[in-house]
């Protein structure tokens, strides 16, 4: 049984935005203008401050996935030699690079690599292989994991220095001064940009929800690729205006809302729309998801006369470089507010550090919180591990057990 589910207008607005951002650095291939890859949870704002266009291979190959290419560019990176068990946004972007084709036709060579491993080791190697292929400078920004719930004050130090030299390979990398007056006007637009993220998710507390998580992993692509820009807190604006047109109107993302879940890992992008379908079904809106979520993240150093200290604090945290105790406080922390009455944990065979305890959360939400777990083994990407039965019986069943709770 199909649902139709309300779509937000928006989202016309979202593609329009990302086909520009995309078209235009294809269209900057073999200029002078300068263009970085970057990680999704390495610090951005450096690079429109001194205008180097930022592209993110993550966002890339999630696009892949969304469009069923991204089982193609993994077997076109493991017949090349690159284990299965490798990452499959790694193995999406490196086939991506090998077969010369991407929904965008692959993405333009950069000049500078960025690297931050506070979301993964994997993008310690994944990125020393592209500094293989491309011979570009490399920058990699070590993000020490937290094992407590307070960050420790020498690894915030650390990660400070590791800016300032960040801040020196991009002054070779453009041949001129780091402009520092353009990075605080960068930040500002950075920070207003995530309050509004931060605002329109804080919304889905709303009963019933005026959008799901299905919505916000979708409208995530501007916070990750444009933070630090006008176009991206204008593109908020608009999105937290219909979202609050909804609340007003009392339109629901899912009609007729009866239960309230959580989502822990990454979307599952060859499955969003049949997952998103399958929940509507039961009549269970996902209204937080700890991904989305991580890109308003803000730590808690915030000193406007150091700003790299605030940056560092800022990069140094976020759920997914915290130990479980960390994560749990956040996971009852969002089943508190948003009035969940479960989690689904998207035990993610490519994203170990984010999949990392997931199975002892499970245990401690349920023993000390009363929230019970429904766990999905699946890939972010590759759909061959993929089982539309078993995942069918997993939701059936868990749907049972939160209407017996009732």
């Amino acid at each position: 049984m199909s649902i139709e589910l309300p779509r937000l207008k928006s989202y016309s607005r979202m593609k329009q935005i990302m086909t520009m951002y995309y078209g235009c650095a294809k269209m900057a291939e073999g200029t002078n203008q300068k263009q970085a890859w970057i990680t999704s949870g390495a610090p951005v704002e450096f690079l429109y401050a001194a205008d180097i266009t930022p592209l993110y291979p993550e966002n890339h190959a999630a696009m892949c996935g969304a469009t069923k290419m991204a089982d193609m560019l993994c077997a076109a990176a493991e017949d090349a030699g690159f284990s299965r068990d490798l990452c499959s946004y790694a193995r999406t972007d490196i086939g991506a690079i090998l077969a010369g084709t991407s929904p965008i036709g692959g993405m333009p060579k950069p000049d500078l690599l960025v690297c931050c491993n506070n979301i993964c080791g994997t993008v310690t190697k994944w990125y020393q292989e592209l500094q293989r292929i491309f011979d570009v400078p490399l920058v990699f920004i070590d993000a020490p994991y937290q094992y407590d719930e307070e960050d420790t004050d020498h690894a915030v130090a650390y990660m400070k220095e590791q800016l300032e030299e960040y801040i020196r390979i991009i002054e070779t990398v453009t041949g001129k001064p780091f402009d520092h007056d353009k990075f605080k006007e960068v930040i500002a637009l950075s920070e207003t940009a995530a309050d509004l993220w931060r605002d329109i998710q804080e919304m889905l507390a709303h009963k019933p929800a005026p959008m799901n998580s299905f919505d916000t992993f979708i409208h995530l692509a501007p916070i990750v690729t444009l933070r630090g820009t006008q176009i991206c807190i204008d593109y908020y604006e608009e999105l937290k205006a219909e979202v609050q047109e909804r609340i007003d109107n009392g339109i629901a993302a899912i009609p007729g809302e009866k239960y309230r879940l959580g989502w822990d890992n990454l979307a599952i992008w060859h499955c969003i729309n049949a997952l998103s379908q399958k929940f509507a079904e039961h009549q269970a809106a996902l209204v937080v998801s700890t991904y989305p979520e991580s890109f308003c993240y803000r730590g808690p150093i915030h000193d406007e006369n150091d700003p790299l200290l605030s940056f560092a604090s800022t990069y140094i945290g976020g759920y997914i470089n915290h130990g479980l105790d960390y994560r749990e406080k956040e996971l009852a922390h969002m089943a508190e507010k948003f009035s969940l009455d479960g989690f689904v944990m998207h035990s993610n065979r490519s994203c170990r550090a984010y999949s990392f305890g997931q199975y002892e959360l499970a245990r401690r939400l349920e023993d000390k919180h009363g929230v019970p777990s429904l766990m999905l083994e699946a890939d972010m990407n590759d759909s061959r591990t993929w089982s539309d039965e078993q995942v069918n019986t997993r939701v059936e069943a868990f749907m049972e057990t939160l209407a017996a709770r009732r």
